[in-house]
């Protein structure tokens, strides 16, 4: 018996200049391998997060766009309580803003705040680097050296949506395996504004092969198990990502 396809369903955003914006459904990027190691199947509220978390990022719902509960259960086809439950942690992350009565904002994009969390980013982020390399498991660092893979093919194709997809599941692997706990929710904090930021102004200032690659020679150097290049490795990718983020800093002044 033939079968139809369903049409890709679409939902609208407005953003605070009142422009309506087509929002298509998104699917979750967590890793099935990195879930096999880090914990059980993903439960409903993680996939909902998963897939909020890559919308504001890669700017499906972009900045200053308001939204509502109910929309977002409608695009992702997830109930109501795993939405509420998701949007909970974004609004402690800072990609979303509760405002009562009124539905949910998506906040702009500070610059000189961004520079401000690239201060604690460093320090937190060494830690985790380096005690990863100290500490993952053999499991672990297979995903590390083929993150390193991934991380060099996007630098190689300069293709921005698999280097977003490859550098989220980096992140979460890297907090996996540097088993602290307070280190994990320092850095969960920092993640995503970091991510929104760098592609929202990657085309402008940013050199995504080179990105990529900075990002490999973290992943390599963990997978090695080599604590001191995974904290020399992190520094010059920190280092390239404020120069990024004051030269952005620059051209809007």
């Amino acid at each position: 018996m033939a079968t139809t396809k369903k049409p890709v369903k679409k939902t609208t955003t407005k953003t605070t200049t009142g422009k309506t914006v087509a929002v298509k459904k998104t699917k979750s990027v967590a890793s099935t391998e990195l879930h096999r190691i880090a914990g059980p199947k993903p439960k409903l509220t993680d996939l909902a997060y998963d897939q909020l978390e890559e919308a504001i990022i890669t700017l499906k719902i972009p900045p200053g766009s308001v939204i509502s509960e109910l929309t977002l259960s409608e695009m992702l086809n997830i109930g109501r309580t795993p939405i509420r439950e998701a949007i909970q942690r974004l609004a402690r992350e800072h990609l979303l803003l509760v405002l009562p009565q009124r539905g949910l904002l998506v906040p702009e994009i500070d610059l000189k705040k961004q520079l401000k969390l690239l201060e604690t980013r460093r320090e937190v982020e060494r830690l985790i680097c380096k005690s990863a390399a100290r500490r993952a498991t053999p499991d672990e660092r297979k995903i590390f050296a083929r993150l390193f893979d991934e991380f060099m093919h996007a630098s190689k194709t300069n293709d921005d949506v698999v280097f977003m997809r490859s550098d989220r599941e980096f992140n979460e692997l890297t907090l996996v395996a540097a088993r602290n706990e307070f280190a994990e929710g320092a850095m969960r904090l920092m993640h995503g504004l970091s991510r929104r930021f760098w592609y929202f102004h990657y085309k402008q200032a940013a050199d995504l092969p080179e990105m990529a690659r900075l990002h490999a020679n973290v992943a390599g150097a963990i997978a090695k198990g080599d604590v001191e290049a995974a904290g020399l490795g992190l520094d010059l990718l920190l280092d390239n990502i404020e120069t990024f983020a004051k030269a952005t800093l620059m051209a809007d002044m």
